[in-house]
């Protein structure tokens, strides 16, 4: 029973991991970090992404740009590249990682000592992965509501929204980090190798080997 609770942690560990990290990816890359409406033109609206602006319109349809310059965009903006990319880094390592040391590989069964300190190890950088995605998305977001409530800005001027791409970088880091909660749990439920029966069996042989010793000594 204990077996199949901790391979079940390990699926759905694995699983939460798997998808918060190809979310965590396609959020670094979808232009929508923000959105813009524009009230005198209904028929137009800006996003805003990581790595370039695009404006959508109805009868020309999308068009994007990428940003220029990297110095040239916002701070938060800057930080969140590099975030993000870290980010997707660890998640895939974790990946590879934790997917050595799970019960259902059949490499290194006689190893389960090192088995258990990869999946450890694939769930601490898992969980490390999600929290590096949910501080860039975080702090746009913060940025994102300072704008928009900013008193010293006229009310005739646009402000940027919540976009899609930070909802699902919310959800991205937080089954990175549930994903390597369960794998790192999992593998601190798993039993102590069990060294005891090795040694009853070699006592036993022992013991069998030296009668029949005494008992050759004896036989003229």
């Amino acid at each position: 029973m204990a077996l199949v609770f901790r391979t079940a942690m390990q699926s759905v560990g694995l699983f939460l991991s798997l998808l918060g990290w190809v979310l965590s990816c396609l959020t670094n890359y979808l232009p929508h970090w923000k959105n813009l409406n524009l009230d005198l033109n209904e028929m137009e609206n800006w996003t805003m992404g990581l790595w370039r602006t695009c404006v959508i319109q109805e009868e020309v349809g999308k068009q994007c740009k990428d940003f220029d310059s990297f110095l040239a965009l916002p701070a938060e903006l800057r930080i969140a590249r590099v975030l993000m990319f870290l980010a997707n880094g660890l998640g895939l390592l974790g990946l590879l990682v934790s997917g050595f040391g799970l019960d259902c590989l059949r490499i290194g069964q006689r190893q389960q000592d090192l088995k258990k300190r990869l999946l450890i190890l694939g769930g601490v950088l898992l969980w490390t992965s999600g929290l590096t995605a949910l501080v860039p998305v975080s702090w746009v977001a913060h940025m994102t509501v300072q704008e928009f409530w900013d008193k010293t800005i006229p009310d005739i001027v646009p402000r940027w929204e919540f976009g899609e791409a930070l909802f699902i970088g919310w959800f991205a880091g937080f089954s990175l980090v549930l994903g390597g909660c369960l794998l790192h749990c999992a593998a601190c439920s798993a039993p102590a190798p069990r060294a005891s029966g090795h040694y009853v069996v070699a006592g036993m042989q022992d013991h069998c080997q030296q009668l029949e010793m005494k008992h050759g000594n004896l036989e003229p």
